[in-house]
């Protein structure tokens, strides 16, 4: 079974001032043909593929083309869109013929000069391919389908759970695809916009609305002749013309069962839509009053404006410039994007004390610089190895480490995961366990730190990725939507 391997990522986030390119990939790791058997095996989309390899036993030849994972980020330089097109078609070209294509997506992306990034690449590939090899993608449950996408799809599997199990999925759509090929399966798909876009902060699966849409879902899929069942409440802050959420149901030959499923969990999505709007953050200086009088740590302050896991920039100044005015006197960690504030304290050396405009360089329609005198107390960065998000490392660029009274500040030239792993800290020998507080740049991804944490509180901050959606400049989105309209 010779099946050609793809995954290209990144998450877009339309109100984000910054640009995606090429460099942007290199943080993650960009690789090409075999060394991404090498890199992934284990990990992510395409390590969950050669696991579903090994347990059926296949006789598989697999043909790696690329891998690229470019984080949440601003939208893709038409170039960095160019290249990945002329990746995809000189890959495949070179690699036919195929029985198959695992090609795995994010699902919300989108360039400057091209609102739908994944139709564009599964179209580039189909050109290549024809009509009858089976393109099967895994791809984020909060990403947008569109209709390009699922023209040139044979079937498709979203992540069942938030926080993401990228090896997890990898594996569905690899078993999707293996039984496709063998002629076990014949997939046919229908699908559902739903005129719903809501905030993030009842995106866990864990509980809530959330969780019990998605327990429909997998309780359609025990329905025989079902595939698979993806809902997709697509994240928040992706300005296109296609844009809201979606439901797809894959079924055995079976059009009629996909399509009523796909209106079954549709409406119930529609029937919860208000609870999927409950808000639960507060504003910064109460949240940073309520993790001081907390009993015991570790307290996450969710920095919901400027999560770097939804395509914020990571240098809001929100939580600190609270930190420093309430005069926190126990332990806090903080992650902060500033390259400039990085060169400072470079120069300065260890030891020095240096008086430092901090953050709010980037993302300026939402955040200020906030004036602090620091130590530099260490100096780190580069690339570190740890599992986060389906990669294997990431590059945070040169770092320097600064306290500020009690308030430590990992300042970074690169947002690579913010402070979101404790590989951000440790590398500075600094064990996240012992603090009181620490400000996390996600709204919903505090898995990494599941093992230390006492309570969470999610901080009303604005930024690229904020709550109040009303308050963005809506330009593509196709209306009208709920709730920004009544319907």
């Amino acid at each position: 079974m010779r099946i050609a391997i793809a995954h290209i990522g990144q998450e877009t986030g339309s109100f984000t001032p910054t640009r995606t390119t090429l460099d942007t990939f290199r943080q993650f790791g960009l690789y090409e043909g075999a060394e991404i058997l090498d890199k992934m095996r284990g990990v992510g989309p395409i390590g969950g593929f050669l696991a579903a390899a090994d347990e059926e036993g296949l006789n598989l030849t697999p043909l790696p083309i690329i891998q690229a994972w470019g984080g949440a980020n601003g939208p893709l330089t038409p170039e960095t869109l160019a290249f990945f097109t002329e990746k995809v078609v000189v890959g495949l070209q070179q690699v036919l013929p195929v029985d198959g294509f695992f090609f795995s997506l994010h699902g919300a992306a989108a360039a400057e000069n091209e609102p739908d990034v994944e139709g564009h690449l599964l179209a580039a590939a189909r050109r290549v391919l024809g009509p009858d090899v089976p393109i099967i993608s895994p791809l984020d449950h909060h990403g947008n389908v569109t209709g390009w996408m699922m023209a040139n799809l044979n079937g498709l599997v979203a992540h069942r759970t938030q926080p993401h199990l990228p090896f997890e999925t990898g594996k569905l759509a690899a078993h999707l695809l293996f039984a496709t090929v063998r002629g076990d399966v014949r997939p046919v798909m229908a699908w559902r916009k739903i005129p719903i876009i809501t905030h993030q902060e009842q995106f866990l699966t864990s509980h809530g609305p959330m969780k019990r849409w998605f327990d429909h879902a997998r309780a359609l899929e025990q329905r025989p002749g079902v595939l698979s069942v993806s809902p997709f409440p697509m994240q928040p802050w992706l300005d296109v013309p296609e844009g809201g959420w979606t439901v797809v149901v894959v079924t055995d030959k079976d059009p009629a069962l996909a399509t009523a499923l796909a209106d079954e969990l549709a409406q119930m999505a529609w029937d919860l839509r208000n609870e999927f709007m409950v808000f639960e953050s507060i504003p910064p200086a109460e949240a940073v009053r309520q993790a001081v009088a907390a009993q015991r740590g570790l307290v996450i302050l969710s920095d919901t404006g400027d999560s770097v896991f939804g395509g914020a920039p990571g240098d809001s100044t929100q939580i600190l410039r609270e930190l420093i005015r309430q005069q926190v006197g126990q332990p806090a960690l903080v992650p902060l994007v500033d390259s400039e504030a990085v060169a400072v304290a470079l120069r300065a050396g260890v030891g020095a004390t240096v008086t430092l405009s901090l953050g709010g360089k980037l993302a300026t329609a939402f955040h200020q610089p906030v004036e602090v005198t620091a130590t530099v107390a260490a100096t780190g960065g580069g690339r570190i190895h740890a599992e986060v998000v389906g990669m294997e490392s990431f590059d945070m660029g040169r770092a320097a480490l600064l306290e500020a009274g009690a308030v430590r500040i990992v300042v970074s030239e690169r947002e690579g995961v913010g402070g979101n792993h404790p590989s951000v800290y440790r590398h500075f020998g600094i064990e996240p366990a012992q603090a009181k507080m620490i400000v996390l740049k996600t709204a919903s991804n505090f898995q990494y730190y599941t093992d230390m944490t006492a309570a969470i509180i999610r901080v009303d901050t604005p930024g690229p990725t904020m709550s109040h959606l009303e308050e963005f400049e809506w330009r593509h989105l196709p209306r009208p939507i709920w709730p920004l309209e009544s319907i």
